[in-house]
């Protein structure tokens, strides 16, 4: 599975693979600059897109909320993902990560990442 696609350009490119995987689009929902993925606006478009990828199977959606100590400051984030989920009928979504991961699954996560809870802080820098 990949779940950073976030461009047609991308999608063709894992399409010409000819290998079967499953995709999921990262949505920026963050004004952050740092923050990757597809627009809101032009979500619609990269959906249609991959969906006429022959060997792609979008399941889902992803996203990066801007870091907060705080999980409630993320969880409008992961609301807004899940509704945009539902209007598209995906039933997978990655969001979440080791310090709001309880928000996150609250708020629909079926992925989660917790590298952190795992494996301990990285240096600041990495």
């Amino acid at each position: 599975m990949i779940q950073t696609v976030d461009s047609e350009r991308l999608a063709r490119r894992l399409d010409q693979t000819g290998k079967p995987m499953e995709v999921m689009i990262e949505v920026k929902l963050s004004e952050e600059q740092p923050k990757a993925g597809a627009a809101l606006e032009s979500l619609d478009a990269l959906i249609a897109a991959i969906r006429d990828c022959a060997h792609l199977d979008l399941t889902g959606l992803m996203t990066m909320p801007p870091w907060s100590d705080d999980p409630e400051q993320t969880r409008p984030y992961f609301r807004r993902l899940a509704e945009l989920a539902r209007k598209h009928a995906m039933p997978k979504l990655s969001m979440g990560m080791s310090h709001d991961l309880e928000a996150a699954i609250e708020e629909g996560a079926t992925h989660i990442r917790i590298g952190t809870a795992l494996f301990g802080p990285r240096p600041k820098g990495s």
